[in-house]
């Protein structure tokens, strides 16, 4: 018996759904695990900006479809990249345990992101991200960069550009965390929702291969990234607007999240936090999510 996990082909997809085939033979199964490759639009289109080829699930829609086609028992994502609108028969079967969770600023010619003239040109596919540089320094230029992880780091060269900055999980994962010049400060550079975490869907009616599956979630990632996700959602936003947010665990049983709403620009800013209880994830992401809103983050959202 085989246990099937529909994947994306880029480098950094193959690792990950490699590294949930270990995890899932570590924790005993003697089920085979297969890969299959999926081709996803964002993959395909690669020569626009993310906001210009359409709306969420880029990466996701067609690794999903195979789960619900029959062609794959699960489907594996870099979590920052899901909806977190429910599809239906489908669920977050696990979540393991997090890797990093930072962005990291790659240059070979500055020693940080504060150290670089004014006019620098920086590369990165992230709204999110352009917002918050340009909240930091707003004299700036932000160049749109699409493609796997190799690829932005070429163009950092072939492009001549002063900086890119990438998931400190990816060029970690793929063993490329020597390129990292530095971690930007969480205190102005929030994370995404699911930074540095990996989701594994299943359909909702789990079949044996899913519950096999399901033994590999960890408690205090799925936690985190279930607030995460109940903070965009209750916002209203999806993958491809500036928000980010970050979750500290305070002891076993609480953490605290801060959350971050700019305008595209990173003219404005609007943040807040609140600490909750890990049995109760979505209420602080909802709880979060009506701090900000209250500040005016709607507007800010154009929502």
């Amino acid at each position: 018996m085989q246990i099937r996990l529909a994947t994306r082909v880029s480098p950094l997809a193959l690792w990950q759904a490699r590294h949930v085939a270990g995890l899932i033979l570590s924790h005993g199964s003697d089920r085979e695990v297969v890969e299959v490759g999926i081709e996803t639009t964002g993959d395909r289109v690669r020569d626009k900006p993310l906001g210009q080829i359409g709306g969420d699930g880029l990466f996701t829609r067609e690794v999903q479809a195979a789960i619900l086609d029959g062609r794959a028992d699960a489907a594996v994502h870099s979590l920052k990249d899901l909806p977190t609108a429910p599809i239906s028969g489908l669920c977050l079967a696990a979540v393991p345990k997090r890797g990093p969770t930072g962005d990291a600023f790659v240059s070979t010619r500055h020693t940080s992101l504060d150290k670089m003239p004014r006019g620098a040109r920086v590369g990165t596919s992230s709204i999110r991200r352009k917002a918050q540089l340009l909240w930091r320094r707003p004299d700036l230029e932000i160049v749109d960069l699409r493609g796997n992880v190799d690829t932005r780091l070429r163009k950092l060269t072939d492009q001549g550009l002063d900086a890119i900055v990438l998931a400190e999980a990816g060029l970690v994962r793929l063993g490329l965390a020597a390129r990292i010049t530095e971690i930007l400060d969480r205190a102005w550079m929030l994370p995404a929702v699911g930074q540095g975490a990996i989701g594994i869907e299943a359909a909702t009616d789990l079949t044996e291969a899913g519950k096999e599956i399901a033994k590999i979630a960890d408690a205090s990632t799925h936690a985190q990234v279930l607030a995460e996700r109940s903070f965009l959602a209750n916002l209203g936003g999806g993958c491809l607007v500036p928000i980010g947010v970050d979750c500290v665990p305070v002891d076993d049983k609480r953490f605290t999240m801060r959350g971050v709403v700019l305008t595209p620009q990173g003219t404005e800013r609007l943040e807040g936090s609140e600490t909750g209880n890990l049995s109760d994830p979505e209420e602080l992401g909802s709880r979060l999510a009506r701090n900000l809103i209250a500040q005016g983050a709607a507007e800010i959202l154009g929502l």
